[in-house]
């Protein structure tokens, strides 16, 4: 159950052997598991427990008592309880005590010391596959992803394919118009030209060059092998005729000739590679949600696929990519070339940024999108609109808010945190004193601290919604952080919001302060907050004088007399006009 469940036995150290073999008498199992055998006392569980506990490959451990005729489920368990917490191990313990109602005592030992119980071992075993599962993902979610490259999205090519397939009262997309959607964010498709007629479709293949792939081209038909729609590998001319003769027969045949409205041509792509499926359909409860998989026709019989939530980073693309069985042949099996995967995870990136931002969508795929080791092109894609009566479901994760960015003179912009700038905050922490951090956060904070990634996860990890941070950032001669600012909604008090504020020391008095807490302020009113608040050291002379200068009240903190509170209130100017970027 352990090894289903992707965990594994520890391979216990030739120390750990030494020492089990020095108190376990001579037919013990010799090995992980380790059977102590049937005659065992509360001692023999309590020495073995001490030694596997400080073996450097465990990470955890799983103590069954089968009990015998000898055995006292009650005193182990109390022995247990008393060598864990003896030898001050972190690693989770488990334990699994079978025997029914012979055993009730000794598991009400164990669970009142926190040691959780459970009536059989796989059951267990499952659970630890679930704690190391969770771990693993809190810390591959904290991963400090990949700063994309910059790619140029075409936005404006998007509007008006959404706007006429409306006039024409069509939620359907084509595949051509599907297709040059997924260009506009920098997906690679196939080159696809329409043809109405037979000779239409001859010159379009002429000028690809054969050998060339006819498919359906309807603004009603979404499955086009459903109804005979396809027909690949077409080396000339006369092919070409002959197909678009037989798929206009089967469409007819099959659903009508009213669904059929010309072919596509594309060129025969050579399909060495992994046929994969990335699309997105709305969850009334989580909005878009995203799928990655398998794909192909055989789609739906291998159902091997991942679920994850837009918008995406390079690390959440990759873990989705994980938590499918193709991930592995995606790296290269059986001397063929492993898969761009950097490149997949962009395209991953690319694709859910399309889901977030164009949410007049309400479904979309690539089936197949070809994956090998010399490209990936989407081969086919679908587009489905929603109603115009019905309003879309919000993303359950706040994309990036892109929208409070604003340039600042020579070069500098503001804008929001992003997890990508985890290595430009430790280059900025290298360019603030220590002083400058005692009046920040009112104590010294080692710089060794500062930079930890535990520390800066909190700093760079903003979910956009209860936390946004700005940073002053220049790129010329290379990108590099200045300042920060941080607005924090109150628990429990969604109207109010903390802020902060920190400025390296070379760009100190340089009016960077000033503008970042501008723009902050301004976020705060776009964000509906009503009270802004913060505390700032008596002796912070330059930080008084720009709470006053934006307007901030400054009252002698109750909780302490060396600290000054801050307070703008939004609201008594709430009638003027908020200038909040679209």
């Amino acid at each position: 159950t352990l090894i289903r469940a992707g965990g594994s036995l520890a391979q216990l150290s030739p120390q750990t052997l030494e020492q089990l073999n020095s108190i376990l008498p001579p037919h013990w199992s010799h090995g992980n598991p380790i059977d102590i055998l049937g005659d065992a006392g509360p001692e023999r569980f309590a020495q073995a427990l001490e030694i596997v506990l400080r073996d450097p490959a465990s990470q955890g451990c799983l103590v069954i008592l089968t009990p015998q005729a000898m055995t006292d489920p009650t005193a182990t368990a109390a022995k247990v309880v008393e060598t864990w917490r003896h030898s001050g191990s972190r690693q989770p313990i488990l334990a699994s005590w079978m025997g029914g109602d012979l055993v009730d005592a000794g598991e009400q030992i164990l669970n009142q010391a926190g040691i959780p119980t459970y009536r059989y071992p796989d059951q267990a075993a499952r659970v630890f596959s679930y704690l190391w599962r969770f771990s693993d993902n809190l810390k591959a979610l904290y991963e400090t992803p990949t700063l994309l490259p910059a790619t140029a999205v075409e936005r404006e090519r998007v509007q008006p394919i959404l706007g006429q397939a409306r006039q024409q009262g069509r939620r359907l997309l084509t595949e051509v118009e599907s297709k040059e959607i997924l260009a506009a964010y920098g997906i690679p498709v196939v080159p696809t030209r329409v043809a109405k007629s037979p000779e239409a479709a001859v010159e379009a293949a002429a000028q690809m060059g054969y050998p060339v792939v006819l498919k359906l081209y309807s603004h009603t038909l979404t499955h086009k092998s459903d109804v005979g729609g396809v027909q690949l590998n077409l080396p000339d001319a006369e092919a070409v005729r002959r197909a678009f003769a037989q798929i206009l027969r089967n469409v007819s045949e099959k659903a009508g000739p009213e669904h059929f409205q010309g072919v596509t041509v594309q060129p025969m792509i050579r399909t060495d590679g992994y046929e994969l499926i990335l699309g997105s359909s709305e969850d009334p409860q989580f909005g878009p949600v995203l799928l990655f998989g398998s794909g192909g026709q055989l789609v739906e019989v291998f159902q091997d696929r991942a679920i994850g939530l837009p918008p995406l980073n390079t690390t959440l693309a990759r873990r989705l990519m994980e938590n499918t069985l193709i991930y592995k042949a995606l790296k290269g099996v059986r001397g063929r070339r492993a898969v761009n995967l950097e490149a997949l995870e962009q395209l991953l990136v690319r694709f859910s940024q399309l889901v977030a931002e164009q949410r007049q969508i309400q479904e979309i795929d690539i089936n197949p999108l070809l994956a090998s080791g010399e490209q990936l092109l989407a081969l086919d894609a679908r587009v489905i609109l929603r109603s115009e009566q019905e309003p879309p479901v919000p993303l359950a994760i706040r994309p990036y808010p892109s929208q409070y960015s604003w340039p600042f003179r020579e070069g500098i912009t503001i804008r929001p945190i992003r997890p990508e700038d985890e290595l430009l905050v430790i280059q900025f922490h290298r360019h603030v004193s220590d002083y400058s951090i005692y009046l920040r956060y009112f104590h010294p904070i080692k710089y060794s601290a500062r930079i930890a990634h535990e520390r800066l996860v909190r700093i760079c990890f903003n979910d956009y919604d209860r936390e946004i941070a700005l940073v002053a950032e220049k790129q010329e001669p290379e990108a590099t952080i200045l300042g920060i600012s941080r607005l924090s909604k109150k628990h429990g008090l969604p109207e109010e919001a903390e802020f902060a504020l920190l400025v390296a020391d070379p760009y100190q008095r340089q009016g960077i302060g000033t503008e970042l807490l501008t723009r902050l302020i301004q976020v705060a009113r776009c964000e509906g907050i009503r009270r802004l608040t913060g505390e700032v050291l008596s002796e912070n002379e330059g930080m008084r004088r720009l709470c006053r200068r934006l307007g901030f009240q400054l009252l002698p903190s109750p909780e302490d007399p060396g600290l000054l509170r801050a307070t703008l209130d939004l609201a008594a100017d709430a009638a003027l006009p908020t200038p909040c970027p679209a």
